[in-house]
């Protein structure tokens, strides 16, 4: 404690304390130097001027005033342990230098400028706005047109521009091609198309041949999206609405009126062509075709895909056969070799239309068959309808044959009536039989999940309990966390001087002293041991040398007079022995507790009982007579 009170002593006296040469240790100090170097000591932490004087008044309840006022001051810098004005006035060398010690870790630290503290990336970042928010609140006001762009380019001079016009560009949108369908988990989306998104389809920003214009794209894109929808509302709310249909179902309305148009315009257009190519070339394309379709129609599915293309070859070499025999034969081998050419062209071109109308015939069929579907459908919907109504039908009739013979028929009903009440009757009977254990049976099972609920609750209560605690653990962690940075930051900005120094070779004095006591209580400890054993060794050869002893006398104790003597004195040595060995014990155990009386008794007497006792007397009397005094004085003046 003494290293600690030189460090207390030295940090007071560096605040501006007088505390004389002499004194080197906290148990020196008086009342008054207390008081006076706890209040520098607020002083210089708070950096102001405190109402509380310096020295001790010379009236009690003036003192008591101070010490109240000092040991407010130190509670609301944050001191946890117990403080009053009895800490000053009537101090405990352990209480001042707890004191002292938080009064000296609170003073300012002396921070060099240069010496920086080690931030963190928010503190970096605030402290950069709060600099340029600062430097742009003491420059001038500029209009916005006489802005001078602070950025040279290829070496060109400062140019005067209007303030954020630099990264303005031209508004191109193109079209964008993102997935569809995907986010919406009540809809099927087919593994092809999922893997064409996951590989094939391009980013946005790579669909577009400028970077700046992927926010353009994007913003055309949703608008349009917007559009179609309004679109679509308006649609409905005008439309839609009036057709009282649902709107998947007016969407499929609309699909197929869409569908037959479609249609109708396709077969329009056949028609057309069909009046249009009405040449011979055409007829003899339409046998060739006929002929290769009875060709695969006999074949069937028989063959393997090089007997089909085989016969597909043989057939069109058939058919230009067929049609060079018809027409006209030339006269030499160039003009036959560009009619054939020229048939050739005219033949692929009239087989590419008639694939083309096939096509559109087969969706003319596919919408067909789409059309006998909902026909289908529509047939079964009204069967449903008219059985129904069979049914009504029947039921009214069967009520209108029973009209004629009235009163039979309703004695009749009225019989079945009885008859169905006297079976509701038993029925009820019967259930209140089955009722009574089931109830039974679910007041058990309700009694037991309430138990239940009652268990899952209280497991709540001890979970929400275990997660306070993380919290406050977690929250602890952070303030200690804090605390290092903190305590970082100032280590880091405290001056590396001779101070630091000297201190650092007072701990290491400290610590080899501890070292050495450490090292000259275990050499104790091991004489302990060692004298403990040698002890238990002895007594165990003292008892060991006692009963073959014992036995030797009272072997030979049988046959002489003497011998008796001899074992009589032996018992009695022996027990004079064990009550020496008992008396030593005693003694140890005696001058134990002799040892840690006078520590209690140091410790008490480092406490300063018997002089804070004296204190508060003389203190008392001297309340007494200022009291007497004020009671004379009342007493005068009335």
């Amino acid at each position: 404690m003494e290293e600690v009170d030189k460090i207390i002593i030295f940090s007071l006296r560096t605040i501006g304390c007088d505390i004389e040469d002499e004194i080197v240790s906290l148990k020196q100090f008086s009342t008054e130097l207390i008081v006076s170097s706890a209040v520098q000591c607020i002083k210089t932490i708070l950096k102001q001027d405190v109402d509380l004087p310096n020295t001790l008044p010379g009236g009690m309840s003036a003192r008591f005033r101070v010490g109240t006022g000092l040991a407010n001051y130190i509670q609301e810098l944050g001191y946890k342990g117990e403080i009053g004005y009895q800490t000053f006035l009537y101090s405990n060398e352990s209480e001042i230098r707890k004191v002292f010690m938080f009064l000296v870790d609170k003073l300012p630290k002396d921070t060099a400028e240069a010496a920086e503290e080690p931030l963190g990336s928010s503190a970096l970042l605030q402290r950069a706005i709060a600099s340029s928010v600062l430097r742009q609140m003491k420059s001038p006001w500029i209009s916005p047109n006489l802005k001078q762009d602070s950025i040279t380019w290829r070496g060109k001079p400062l140019m005067w521009q209007r303030e954020g016009s630099c990264a303005m560009c031209n508004y191109r949108a193109c079209k964008l091609k993102s997935p569809s369908g995907s986010g919406d988990l009540t809809k099927k989306v087919p593994k092809e198309l999922k893997s064409y998104y996951s590989e094939c389809l391009p980013y946005i920003t790579n669909q577009t041949t400028n970077h700046k214009d992927t926010a353009p794209s994007i913003l055309e894109e949703i608008a349009s999206e917007i559009s179609a929808q309004m679109e679509w509302e308006n649609e409905w709310n005008s439309q839609g609405l009036a057709t009282r249909l649902s709107e998947k179902d007016y969407r499929a309305k609309k699909r197929q009126r869409i569908q037959k148009r479609l249609a109708e315009t396709l077969r329009q257009d056949v028609k057309r062509s069909q009046e249009v190519s009405s040449s011979r070339s055409a007829q003899n394309l339409q046998q060739v075709l006929d002929k290769m379709a009875s060709r695969t129609s006999s074949a069937k599915t028989k063959g393997s895909r090089f007997t089909h293309t085989e016969q597909l070859v043989f057939a069109k070499d058939e058919a230009l056969s067929q049609i060079g025999t018809e027409a006209e034969k030339p006269h030499t081998e160039e003009e036959l070799i560009k009619q054939r050419e020229e048939e050739v062209l005219e033949i692929k071109q009239e087989l590419e239309s008639v694939t083309s109308k096939l096509d559109q015939l087969d969706l003319e069929v596919k919408k067909f068959n789409a059309g006998v579907k909902q026909m289908e459908e529509e047939i079964n919907t009204q069967s449903r309808q008219n059985s129904d109504k069979e049914e009504n039908y029947k039921v009214k009739k069967r009520t209108l044959d029973l009209l004629p013979d009235a009163e039979n028929n309703i004695a009749k009903v009225q019989a079945i009536v009885d008859s169905s009440a006297q079976k509701l009757v038993t029925l009820a009977n019967q259930w209140e039989k089955h009722r009574v254990p089931l109830i039974q049976q679910f007041r058990e099972l309700k009694e037991l999940n309430s138990k239940k609920e009652s268990e899952a609750e209280r497991r709540l209560e001890e979970i929400k309990a275990y997660r306070q605690k993380m919290k406050e653990v977690a929250d602890d962690a952070r303030n200690k966390e804090e605390m290092l940075k903190h305590l970082n930051a100032e280590y880091t900005s405290m001056k590396k001087d001779e101070k630091r120094s000297s201190y650092t070779k007072r701990m290491m004095e400290i610590m080899s002293s501890i070292k050495k006591q450490r090292d000259e209580i275990e050499k104790v400890l091991i004489d302990t041991r060692s004298i403990q054993k040698e002890i238990n060794n002895l007594s165990g050869k003292l008892d060991r040398t006692f009963t073959v002893t014992d036995e030797l006398i009272f072997r030979d104790a049988k046959k002489d007079e003497s011998v008796k003597k001899a074992y009589r004195h032996l018992a009695a040595l022996h027990e004079n022995c064990e009550q020496l060995m008992k008396t030593v014990a005693d003694t140890g155990v005696i001058m134990r507790e002799i040892r840690e009386l006078e520590d209690q008794i140091e410790n008490e007497s480092k406490n300063k009982v018997l002089s804070n006792l004296e204190k508060i007397t003389s203190d008392y009397q001297q309340m007494k007579k200022e009291n007497h005094s004020m009671i004379e004085k009342i007493k005068h003046k009335s």
